[in-house]
C-alpha cells in the first residue's frame, strides 16, 4: 500500500469507487462529517454532503445531478443531466447540484396523504455570495423557475442550511 499514508478518506473512497451516498451514510454512522475543511472555510463538496445527511434526517431525498455532454462511441454528441437539451438552454438555465422530493403532510383537502414537493439544491463553499455572472444567472433561474412551481429551492453556502429551507414548506 504504497502512498497511502498520505491519502485523505475522500481519495481513499474515490480510489475504491465509493459514492458520496455511501461516504454521507458512514459519516452519519460515525456522527461526523469525513471531508476536510479548505483554507478559509468549508469545501463545496462539504457542504454538499452535509446537505444531503441533513436531508436525509428530515426525511427528505436528494440525488445528484450531473450536467454534461459526452461523445458516444459513433462520434454523436449526448448531452446530460436536468436542463441540457441543448447548450442554447443550458446557457439560460442551469439546474441544480442536487434534485430530490421533499415529503409534505398535507392537511386539509388530501388529509393524511404525504406528497412529494420537488427539491433543487445548489451547493456553494461556505462563504459563497452571489456574484451574478452568468453561471450564476442561470443556476437562479431554474431555482425561481422550481420555487415559482410550488418547489424548494435554494443555494446553500454552509452545513446546516437545508433543515431552515425546507422548513417554510412543513
Amino acid at each position: 500500500y504504497i502512498g497511502i499514508s498520505n491519502m485523505t478518506l475522500q481519495q481513499w473512497a474515490q480510489r475504491w469507487g465509493l459514492s458520496v451516498q455511501a461516504m454521507s451514510e458512514l459519516s452519519l454512522v460515525l456522527q461526523e462529517p469525513i471531508v476536510s475543511q479548505v483554507k478559509g472555510g468549508k469545501s463545496e463538496n462539504y457542504v454538499a454532503q452535509q446537505a444531503q445527511l441533513d436531508a436525509t434526517r428530515v426525511g427528505c431525498r436528494l440525488w445528484r445531478n450531473n450536467v454534461g455532454m459526452l461523445m458516444n462511441e459513433d462520434g454523436v454528441p449526448v448531452r446530460y443531466g436536468l436542463c441540457n437539451e441543448s447548450s442554447k438552454i443550458n446557457k439560460k438555465t442551469k439546474s441544480s447540484d442536487f434534485i430530490g422530493i421533499t415529503p409534505v403532510l398535507i392537511t386539509q383537502a388530501h388529509v393524511g396523504q404525504t406528497l412529494g414537493i420537488f427539491t433543487a439544491i445548489e451547493t456553494k463553499k461556505q462563504g459563497w455570495k452571489y456574484c451574478g455572472n452568468d453561471h450564476e444567472k442561470g443556476q437562479l433561474n431554474f431555482l425561481n423557475i422550481v420555487a415559482s412551481l410550488g418547489g424548494v429551492a435554494a443555494f446553500l453556502n454552509d452545513a446546516g442550511q437545508f433543515t431552515g429551507v425546507i422548513n417554510h414548506v412543513r
